[in-house]
């Protein structure tokens, strides 16, 4: 069996299709299927997972994730907060601490049962390929509309309210807390469904470059790849160390915004070079301890353009989940000790149908 997943060949650009006349290029729209919701993920194969395994040498394992009330606060994002965490009733009673002899006479148990309200994309997480779509004509109309990977449109597949009343944690009219979005077949399930396991390989960017704030192009990228000696393959996770999660733990939940938006590397979504290695390259996903994996907002230019470029480029065009806010500094730490670069990773996000992001633990083995 071959090392290297195969990647059907799409003959045009414009063939025909159920959700789309026309695709973006360079795209991965179709070329897994009509109805694919999984992108470059289709190369997490069996061989993917061999290969995997064959990086394994010393049986150690890194947990990547972060506590999931870190950052802290919500000065990095104002949007996303930090979970709140509660007893749940047993009854009338409170359920911490609860001895089950006030509802069972003589037992002995003593017990907690708990509740935790989450933004899925406040710590280590997953973006889910819907998390990302842009405006573009599909429909080789003229017209650019809403649309996401492989040519899914907000009206029939990614539902989702208007009011302002039924989105956050506080309506202004105190409506009851209820499921109000579901972002359909391109959101984390689907990425839950499909078991996220494989090779991946570490590229250290702190190491060669420090943790001054410096956008990295693709030559900055490939001058890593050449001095580590780091061999990437069709389906490999790519994994970015900058320092920057590292940096959030040492706050202690008291992030400086001043200090952390300019710490660290972050990609060059405006360098056309790095958006057509990711192309080019095959990878499966990338996943950074950074806050967005690149520089946003991108630096500014004429006309329309996306300011997350290389979200669009990955999660929209190509199907290239990214991961966000991984803490890699003890693996990065340990694989230069040994003179590798490369790993077994596990991360699963969690099977929350629907959902635009997810946390996750991922796990490293080497």
């Amino acid at each position: 069996m071959s090392d290297k997943p195969v990647i059907p060949s799409t003959s045009d650009n414009d063939r025909r299709h159920p959700r789309w006349k026309k695709r973006p290029d360079p795209s991965t729209w179709g070329d897994f299927g009509p109805d694919d919701t999984l992108g470059r993920l289709n190369l997490l194969t069996e061989d993917k997972v061999r290969q995997g395994l064959q990086e394994v040498h010393d049986a150690k394992t890194f947990s990547l994730g972060l506590p999931l009330n870190l950052p802290g606060g919500n000065d990095l994002n104002p949007n996303r907060l930090p979970p709140v965490h509660r007893p749940n009733l047993r009854g009338n009673l409170v359920n911490a601490n609860c001895r089950l002899d006030q509802i069972y006479p003589d037992a002995t148990d003593v017990l907690n049962d708990d509740l935790i309200i989450l933004h899925n994309q406040y710590s280590s997480q997953w973006d889910a390929l819907v998390h990302a779509g842009s405006l573009f004509d599909a429909d080789d109309d003229g017209v650019a509309e809403p649309v996401y990977y492989n040519g899914f449109r907000p009206e029939t597949d990614v539902h989702a309210p208007t009011e302002l009343d039924d989105c956050g944690l506080q309506p202004q009219d105190q409506r009851p807390l209820t499921t109000t979005a579901d972002f359909g077949v391109l959101g984390i399930g689907s990425m839950a469904a499909k078991p996220i396991q494989g090779r991946a390989v570490l590229v250290d960017l702190a190491h060669h470059y420090g943790t001054a704030p410096r956008r990295i192009s693709y030559m900055d990228f490939a001058a890593v790849l050449e001095a580590d000696a780091i061999e990437v393959r069709p389906g490999d996770i790519i994994l970015l160390h900058t320092g920057y999660a590292h940096k959030l733990i040492e706050m202690r939940g008291t992030p400086d915004p001043d200090i952390l938006h300019n710490y660290g590397a972050v990609l060059d979504g405006r360098d056309q070079a790095l958006l057509n290695w990711i192309t080019e390259s095959e990878i499966a996903a990338i996943a950074a301890d950074n806050n967005a994996v690149e520089q946003y907002p991108a630096e500014p230019v004429e006309g329309p353009a996306a300011i997350l470029p290389l979200h669009e480029h990955c999660l929209f065009k190509l199907g290239v989940p990214l991961g966000e806010l991984w803490h890699l500094t003890g693996l990065a730490t340990y694989l230069r000790s040994v003179g590798r670069t490369a790993c077994l990773l596990t991360a699963p996000p969690l099977n929350m149908p629907g959902a635009a992001g997810s946390p996750v633990n991922p796990i490293a083995t080497v």
